[in-house]
């Protein structure tokens, strides 16, 4: 179901694929985060896992910016993954003033385990597209994303 609106072609085209983007996206986030809830892990807790097992060990604002959160929320994510055993904060030993996340080893062990499970997942959710779609969407969607990005750089 597209828009309502009946202002411009260009208008109506503008909001029908707005809707249809955040339809998409919600409906595989749901389907993905049921996977996850599976596993007991948030969002951003798994993208935690991922981005420390597969960059290794980081601040939390580097965490935050690789998984789009705010301190505040890394820190509180952090703290629950701390409980669970998955990582642990550690003292960056070229910087005095800094913390860095690591995985512990059952944090390590649980990501390699549980990503190619997720990844298949995300597999099944683009199956549906061809290579070259997907290819396509990749760069329509940055394109989208990077925008913001370009009009503060002018």
């Amino acid at each position: 179901m597209g828009t309502h609106y009946s202002g411009s072609k260009s208008e109506i085209h503008t909001l029908n694929a707005f809707i249809k983007l955040m339809r998409a996206s919600e409906s595989i986030n749901t389907r993905l985060n049921r996977h996850l809830s599976d596993a007991d892990l948030t969002l951003s807790q798994f993208g935690t896992l991922e981005a420390l097992f597969h960059l290794g060990p980081l601040n939390q604002r580097a965490i935050g910016e690789k998984i789009l959160k705010s301190g505040g929320n890394i820190t509180m994510v952090v703290d629950n993954l701390e409980k669970s055993g998955f990582v642990v904060r550690k003292k960056d030993p070229t910087d005095r003033r800094a913390v860095l996340i690591h995985l512990t080893k059952k944090g390590e062990e649980f990501i390699s385990d549980f990503f190619p499970k997720h990844l298949e997942k995300i597999k099944e959710e683009f199956s549906v597209l061809s290579d070259g779609e997907k290819k396509t969407l990749a760069e329509l969607c940055k394109k989208l994303g990077v925008r913001d990005k370009e009009q503060n750089d002018e």
